[in-house]
């Protein structure tokens, strides 16, 4: 059998053609191992029983295949939290904890905070878990997403989050909510990046809208007019183009105080507005 020195070795020059091969490898083979990075370090000549060796050889083929290593070993870092994911639910991705700082720093004691469009769960419980003295409500129109996110609810023991299955803010109630978070579908379905990397893989019900990407952000900075208290906070994620478009929906639904925030890479990727004292 093989040790895990040549093993990583050996994964490294297979997955070639992903844009991150040796970590890729670590994932996979700690994975299996059921083990820490560090292990892998600390003990490279250790061999794989063949169980081991058969089970990373399936994950190594998925991951030449294209699927994503979130998916193959069905979790992903965000914040501070590991969270479950699978088919159901996008991937969380660290431009995606821009939302999560920019909300916080809104954030009062005793806010009723809303994530729409939650699927695994990723925003909701990294704000749960930085404020316990807020009330978080997170939906999904999918009940397998919803599913993901109640096992992550249950792993971390945020119980001040509480999850239904909706369409974005039909069921609310007028005027009953401080701040209202979300990461909506917003690629353009002609988009060519569909057909590349993690995304092939991911639900298209959670990544494509309509009119060019904007429909469903259309939709939720409407609702929100409404269901926001006064002062009420509104930030939505959206493509690294969109920003003025969205920007001009917030404004067309009655918003102030309207501005983008730049992700990691330094495109506008996250757009805020309150409503009028």
């Amino acid at each position: 059998m093989m040790t895990i020195r040549d093993t990583l070795h050996h994964a490294k020059l297979r997955l070639h053609q992903s844009d991150s091969p040796e970590v890729d490898s670590h994932y996979l083979l700690c994975h299996v191992l059921q083990c820490q990075s560090h292990y892998l370090q600390t003990w490279p000549e250790k061999k794989l029983t063949e169980q081991q060796h058969q089970d990373f050889e399936r994950l190594l083929h998925r991951r030449e295949q294209g699927e994503p290593v979130a998916y193959l070993i069905g979790e992903r870092g965000f914040w501070t939290l590991d969270l479950k994911v699978d088919i159901a639910t996008l991937i969380p991705r660290p431009d995606t904890e821009i939302l999560v700082s920019t909300a916080l720093s809104k954030m009062t004691a005793q806010m009723v905070v809303m994530d729409i469009g939650t699927g695994s769960g990723a925003i909701a419980l990294a704000l749960a878990s930085e404020r316990n003295d807020i009330t978080v409500f997170a939906s999904d129109q999918s009940a397998a997403a919803l599913g993901v996110a109640q096992s992550n609810r249950r792993q971390h023991h945020l119980h001040h989050v509480f999850l239904w299955q909706g369409d974005w803010l039909d069921a609310i109630q007028a005027h009953c909510v401080d701040l209202i978070v979300s990461n909506p579908p917003y690629i353009d379905q002609n988009d060519p990046h569909l057909e590349q990397g993690d995304v092939r893989f991911e639900p298209k019900s959670a990544l494509v809208a309509e009119n060019k990407g904007l429909a469903d952000i259309e939709q939720i900075s409407r609702q929100a007019s409404t269901r926001l208290k006064a002062g009420g906070w509104l930030m939505v994620e959206h493509g690294y183009q969109q920003a003025l478009a969205v920007q001009a929906l917030f404004q067309q639904h009655g918003f102030e105080q309207i501005s983008s925030i730049r992700d990691y890479g330094g495109h506008e990727r996250v757009t805020i507005g309150q409503l009028p004292v």
